[in-house]
């Protein structure tokens, strides 16, 4: 089975760690092709079905840049997220499937408008927090940092209920979106290394491969846990 696993817009989209997903998934798929689209240059997904698609967080400069480059495409992108293709989406890279991302002055940049709901920047107070949330059955922990929150209909599947932290803005009870295999999520950093039920999960029911064992899965388990427990804590503070 030949895999190829499509990078967007790499040079730009490694924010806040982000990179260190794909990192991790070289050395999950060594036999994998892993092609980066760049700027001016057409997506690979428009000719081909990549065995994933994944984009990580950028500034709002280039969040701005990657929607004009995407745009033309929005449709046929649209079409794949209906097909089945695999696709990950961390940071704000959220905000590129959003119907608009509205500024400190009420002005809006459009946004693919794959998903009902918009981002609001507040580039003058930055929000952090740990999370700990529940996909299925199993816990997903990470961090948020960012400028914005999003808001509007919930008739899209959240990726996952929040135990503790804030979902898509601060009253919501669901985070990130789960459509077909996209999934998508604020979490930042290094979510897959962090996560490895779920990077478990990932490769095999979604990619569709056969008995993945993850590098380094033992450590990794070891860490899980031992975040899971601090996260878990009611004296842990987010």
């Amino acid at each position: 089975m030949s895999l190829n696993i499509e990078i967007l817009f790499p040079e730009v989209n490694y924010l806040f760690g982000d990179g260190s997903n794909v990192r991790y998934l070289k050395k999950c798929l060594p036999d994998a092709d892993f092609i980066e689209d760049h700027f001016n240059e057409e997506p690979f997904f428009v000719r081909n079905s990549p065995s994933l698609i994944y984009c990580g967080g950028m500034t709002e400069q280039y969040q701005e840049q990657i929607i004009s480059q995407l745009m033309p495409w929005r449709d046929l992108l649209k079409e794949r997220i209906r097909e089945g293709v695999p696709m990950l989406f961390t940071s704000n890279a959220i905000e590129l499937l959003a119907r608009f991302i509205q500024n400190e002055d009420g002005s809006r940049v459009p946004g693919l408008d794959l998903y009902p709901f918009g981002a609001k920047r507040d580039r003058m107070n930055r929000f952090n927090c740990l999370f700990k949330g529940k996909f299925q059955d199993m816990d997903i922990i990470g961090f948020k940092t960012q400028f914005t929150f999003a808001y509007g209909k919930t008739d899209y599947r959240p990726f996952m209920q929040v135990d503790r932290g804030t979902g898509m803005n601060p009253k919501a009870a669901g985070e990130g979106i789960h459509d077909h295999n996209l999934f998508a999520t604020y979490l930042v950093g290094p979510f897959l290394i962090m996560n490895p039920h779920f990077t478990k999960y990932f490769l095999q029911d979604v990619m569709g491969l056969d008995d993945v064992s993850l590098p380094w899965e033992d450590a990794l388990l070891d860490a899980y846990n031992e975040r899971l427990a601090e996260f878990s804590d009611p004296e842990t503070k987010y």
